[in-house]
């Protein structure tokens, strides 16, 4: 009875059915306790009650002796976990996960003779681990992650030789590293950072040919990397501990490599092709010398590279300028000499940093810029003619030409600009009032802050150039504007230009909405962080989305203003990102007071963070209602066709316009097509909905890039869904909160779906990892949320 859309509690009477072997309510909204007489079912072998809402506590005398299989993961189970489960000689897999048990883990349960898989993570159990786990059955999954275990990690836990995984990230984990991962070569994955482990890494994890995923960071852990990394590996991340040693030459397939603050020593490997897959590089606080090798052209996927504080001298080569994909470039604190790459101008950086180093020579043009004010200090060669940057001015005469040539200068500059101005009124006039309108400061700004802030006003007013507009329409410009600080932070401006100043009126209806939108504090709202403005312009500060919006993403007329053009987004990663911005809307209706509606919810704004977490953007056209449940009259027809309710026509506005407009995202999610991308029927919505009437296959208006047989039944729903929230009669459509709901309800399946496919070994090749982990792709998703509200 697994996705039954079951209510309740489970009834007592199931505790009478003796002859039952196999329970399955996994995947129901089922409510209550556990009934105890479910544990004493003596023929009892497979339990699964995962996803549900279930609380309370687990019976201590368990009398199922038979039981092969127990999965309780996700609910709201309390208390500590019974010893009796140690007496359950059959048991294979047991997974608590996801829930709130307490107190230590029973060691008889390290002693269960068939015991396969052990999945306690995300809960609050404490004490030492059993030293019995791996000794006295074949593990092969061990995740006991995000809890607060101390003592050591059982030493045998690849003693039967299948051991894959090894998760134990955020513990107080004490210790070496187990002495069987030696020679554990079916090891595939082990996280085990942010525990004060100590003591060599033992060599033989490196000899693990299917090894992909290593996270140890923030340990004290020690010893040297092999010169050849395993061809699979493609996150490597050990900063902060005390590894040595030379760095490896070879990694073919490694995309993350962060060893900063070791003990590292030697020289960057000549031959960088071999590493030609990386994206993140980092090597900070090393003992690493010698030059910065030409082959550092071949990182063309690259965009964090960070060499700072080691001991690395000679020029920085041409080739840094040609990694397109760079944004972070951290040189400082090193012996670097010579000249700073002409063609590095031409990166688009978001943090530069080459201070304390022995450069010289002239800042590139392309680099003088107030963003990089504190990039280039303690370099006593370096100059710039630009009085932006903190450095001295170019040049060096003595006294008697700098006089002359200072006379000369100020002749000619004065009657040229004296020409120059006669000939611009002459030629431009009016044509370019307008233009030079947009720059021209009228009155005082007014700077509103919601938020601590380490910039003024003037530090946004200077990044308002050509050079840093990103995009402009009916609704202003945007532009996107370094901060300049070491974090290398960046936010996103929006100006409103009015053409004329805003009357009393309208200025304090504006007011008012920016202090309620400036308020909200919500992980799937983009952060409003301040308003600067004047008589007549307005200029919204927002946090910075490095991913853009999701029409970039899943057009492909967009794709080639990405790094990567091939990028494509999978199904799960869609249906994240509409569970995002779901709860955006859903806590805008709910949450907030008075009720926000947006008005002009699509694809375009919603922004995709670096890790693709949406948020909802662009409250241009929001509306606040006094009284959600009655629709407020407005002025003027709002939002963007192809996603415009029937109703904005009547001007009347309440929530249910924004649910129409998210329906259409989920078809833009699930199709692949744009809003407007109807055919003969006009807009995709209504394409939608005559394809079904048509008695039309579903799959044949699936994405094709999606179109993978484990997700489909699933892609088929939200195809469905968004067609119920495009209902042309507002009242027919759900709230914010019920889709939320149904979202939630498949993610949390497909979650569950990874988890027992690995257990179980049904179709392996549907788990798809992100980031190099399966259990991070759970924790980091926050699918568990309650509905509308996870506030930041």
């Amino acid at each position: 009875m697994t996705k039954a859309n079951l209510i309740g509690s489970i009834p007592d009477s199931f505790s009478n059915l003796s002859a039952l072997q196999q329970l399955d309510l996994a995947r129901n909204n089922l409510t209550g306790p556990i009934p105890a007489g479910i544990w004493m079912l003596p023929n009892l072998e497979y339990l699964y009650l995962y996803a549900n809402h279930l609380s309370g506590k687990i019976n201590g005398t368990i009398g199922a002796l038979n039981l092969v299989n127990i999965d309780v993961g996700i609910n709201q189970l309390t208390g500590t976990i019974p010893e009796d489960f140690g007496k359950l000689n059959n048991l294979s897999g047991l997974g608590i996960y996801f829930n709130k048990f307490s107190g230590e883990i029973p060691a008889s349960i390290g002693l269960l003779p068939s015991l396969t898989s052990v999945r306690f993570f995300d809960n609050n159990l404490t004490g030492v681990l059993s030293p019995e786990f791996g000794k006295h059955s074949k593990l092969w999954e061990f995740d006991i992650s995000n809890n607060r275990i101390s003592g050591e990690l059982p030493a045998g836990l690849c003693a039967g030789g299948i051991l894959t995984s090894v998760v134990a990230f955020n513990n107080n984990l004490t210790g070496r590293l187990p002495d069987s991962l030696d020679h554990c070569v079916t090891l595939d994955n082990i996280q085990v950072y942010n525990n004060r482990l100590t003591g060599d890494v033992p060599n033989g994890i490196w000899s693990a040919v299917n090894l992909t995923t290593v996270m140890m960071y923030d340990n004290q852990l020690s010893g040297t990397l092999p010169e050849k990394l395993p061809w699979n590996i493609s996150r490597l991340q050990i900063a902060n501990n005390r590894f040595s040693g030379k760095i490896p030459s070879t990694a073919g397939n490694l995309q993350v490599f962060e060893a900063a603050n070791n003990q590292f020593s030697g020289e960057i490997p000549g031959n960088l092709s071999s590493f030609s897959r990386l994206q993140t590089l980092s090597l900070r606080g090393n003992q690493i010398s010698g030059g910065i090798p030409g082959s550092i052209s071949a990182l063309k996927f690259v965009n964090i590279l960070d060499l700072s504080d080691n001991q690395l001298s000679g020029e920085i080569p041409d080739g840094i300028g040609s990694l397109s994909s760079l944004t972070k470039l951290d040189l400082s604190g090193n012996d670097l000499t010579g000249e700073i790459p002409q063609k590095m101008a031409e990166l688009k950086l978001t943090f530069l940093n080459v201070s304390s180093n022995q450069l010289s020579g002239e800042v590139p043009a392309g680099l003088r810029n107030g963003a990089y004010d504190d990039s280039f200090l303690a370099n006593p060669g370096l100059c710039s003619p630009s009085t932006v940057l903190n450095l001295r001015a170019c040049g060096g005469k003595s006294d008697g030409q700098n006089h002359t040539s200072v006379a000369l200068i100020l002749f000619f500059v004065f009657g040229g600009l004296a020409l120059l101005g006669t000939v611009v009124f002459a030629i431009v006039g009016i044509r370019d009032y307008k233009r030079r309108m947009d720059r021209i400061d009228l009155g005082p700004w007014k700077l509103t802050s919601f938020q601590s802030l380490d910039f003024t006003e003037q530090r946004i007013l200077k990044g308002l150039t050509v050079e840093n507009l990103i995009g402009s329409g009916g609704g202003g410009q945007v532009y996107k504007i370094i901060l300049g600080n070491r974090a290398g932070e960046i936010v996103a401006v929006k100006k409103i230009r009015n053409g004329k100043k805003f009357d009393s009126r309208r200025e304090k209806e504006f007011q008012a909405e920016v202090q309620i939108l400036g308020t909200i504090r919500h992980a799937n709202i983009v952060k409003l962080i301040a308003c600067i403005s004047n008589g007549d312009s307005k200029l919204l500060v927002y946090e910075y989305m490095h991913n853009k919006s999701l029409d970039r993403w899943l057009h492909a007329k967009y794709r080639s203003d990405q790094s990567n053009e091939n990028l494509k987004l999978d199904w799960p990663t869609r249906l994240s990102i509409a569970i995002g911005a779901a709860k955006g809307l859903c806590y805008m209706h709910n949450d907030c007071n008075p009720a926000v509606v947006h008005r002009d919810v699509k694809s375009s704004n919603i922004l995709l963070d670096d890790e693709f977490g949406a948020k909802i953007a662009d409250f241009g056209l929001a509306r606040m209602l006094e009284n959600a449940s009655e629709p407020e009259s407005v002025s003027i027809v709002a939002g963007s066709f192809g996603y415009m309710a029937p109703e904005c026509y009547t001007r009347k506005v309440n929530e249910k316009m924004d649910v129409y407009s998210f329906g259409v995202v989920l078809l833009e999610l699930t199709t692949g097509r744009e809003a407007n991308d109807g055919g003969d029927d006009g807009s995709l919505a209504d394409w939608a909905w005559q394809h079904v009437q048509d008695g039309n296959q579903l799959i044949d208006a699936i994405d094709c890039e999606i179109k993978d047989h484990a997700f489909m039944q699933e892609i088929e729903m939200v195809f469905k869904l968004g067609i119920l929230c495009t209902n042309k009669t507002p009242s027919m459509r759900p709230t914010m909160k019920e889709v939320l709901q149904v979202l939630l309800q498949f993610h949390q399946i497909e979650v569950v779906d990874r988890l027992h496919k690995m257990d179980y070994g049904v179709a392996p090749g549907c788990l798809q990892t992100k980031r190099g982990s399966r259990h991070n792709r759970i924790s980091d998703s926050n699918e568990f949320d309650d509905y509308c509200t996870s506030p930041v």
